[in-house]
């Protein structure tokens, strides 16, 4: 167990009841780990920038774009702040605005992984990742999948829109997105990320 891990720990009556069953539900103790720092983290830095303490930040869901139910970006209740975590193996980014924001990171996966996920992106995108080597190809997925995953939590609707509909690009620079700002993250080699944020 890493020191992060039992700092975490030690801290989870930090969390709500929530947070705790969902530390339960993982059967790896390296997920529960994972998940128990982000959120142990998370709540600390939102009672920093919030001068609450940790465990009185209530978290809730915002009402889903998509259809109006109560899961869509997660949020303080009551509080003017956004934020977003992501977590992908060992690294957890946060991010913190105030306006909505979205926050990526996703490892590098497999060619075969990455041949068979890239046919649900948009179509320019396929085209991009099949213009490019085959051993660039599993980087420039991942960095693909990023800037998607960050919009589409900034947004509020997650994967439940078809990740073929929004154009987020798959080249080294990123698709233009009407009223998002989006941008790469730079992180360890073997990962991506990036972060939306609203702009308008």
């Amino acid at each position: 167990m890493s020191e992060y891990a039992r700092r975490a720990a030690a801290d989870e009556w930090l969390l709500d009841g929530d947070e705790r069953g969902r530390v339960r539900t993982f059967v790896r103790e390296a997920d529960r780990d994972r998940y128990r720092v982000a959120h142990v983290v998370l709540r600390r830095l939102l009672g920093a920038y919030l001068a609450r303490d940790p465990e009185a930040v209530e978290l809730m869901r915002e009402a889903c774009p998509g259809c109006g139910g109560a899961h869509g970006r997660p949020a303080v209740a009551g509080a003017p702040l956004h934020f977003s975590l992501s977590h992908s193996g060992d690294f957890a980014l946060f991010a913190f605005a105030d306006t909505p924001v979205g926050i990526d990171v996703e490892s590098e996966p497999s060619a075969a992984v990455a041949a068979e996920v890239a046919n649900m992106l948009h179509p320019a995108e396929r085209a991009e990742l099949a213009a490019l080597p085959l051993a660039a190809r599993p980087a420039a997925f991942a960095r693909c999948w990023a800037r998607k995953e960050a919009y589409l939590k900034g947004i509020g609707i997650g994967l439940a829109e078809d990740p073929s509909i929004t154009y987020v690009g798959a080249g080294p620079d990123a698709g233009v997105l009407t009223g998002w700002s989006l941008a790469d993250v730079s992180v360890a080699p073997g990962y991506a990320a990036a972060c939306a944020l609203r702009t308008a």
